[in-house]
């Protein structure tokens, strides 16, 4: 027992393998740091994608390009100009009211996002606005989180599914014909 004992203290004093431990310490923080900038970086490209892309179909569409528009056109146009969502057409959500310069009353509740757990399309308006009307417009697209358990991936609101939604929203003045 105490051949054990000595074995043991000697073990302890030995300083071959502190490298080994410090190198087990500051890698997972190292790499923990390097997911969460990632995971912020692809947030910010699908937000700066998505709203480019609103602005751009909104363009468009408030300069008459499109003949009839219906959510399947707005959606389809819309995700075509941006690349780096997946399965973009079933997992958005467009919402398009007119304002009311009377009262200039805004949408109270929240962005509506399809929420993929439940299977759940909420309803929304999609109003097409006469000459000189004020339209806001509000786009929601459900993506995955590529890191969901570690940093910024872990903080954002998710649906059942883990997605969470990246939101645009753009106003416009309907052009006179």
């Amino acid at each position: 027992m105490i051949r054990f004992c000595k074995r043991l203290v000697r073990a302890f004093r030995r300083e071959d393998g502190t490298a080994a431990v410090e190198f087990v310490v500051a890698v997972p923080v190292l790499i923990t740091i390097f997911m969460a900038s990632f995971e912020s970086g692809l947030l910010m490209t699908r937000s700066i994608m998505l709203e480019q892309s609103v602005d751009m179909t909104m363009r468009e569409l408030r300069l008459g390009h499109y003949p009839l528009p219906d959510a399947t056109l707005l959606k389809h146009e819309i995700c075509k100009r941006t690349v780096i969502f997946k399965d973009c057409e079933t997992n958005i959500m467009i919402e398009m009211t007119r304002i009311s310069t009377a009262t200039w009353s805004l949408p109270t509740v929240g962005v509506s996002c399809v929420d993929r757990a439940e299977d759940i399309q909420p309803v929304t308006a999609l109003q097409i606005g006469q000459q000189n009307d004020i339209m806001l417009v509000r786009v929601c697209v459900v993506q995955d989180a590529l890191f969901p358990t570690t940093g910024i991936g872990l903080g954002l609101p998710k649906d059942g599914n883990g997605g969470y939604g990246v939101v645009a929203i753009s106003a416009f003045v309907t052009e006179p014909t």
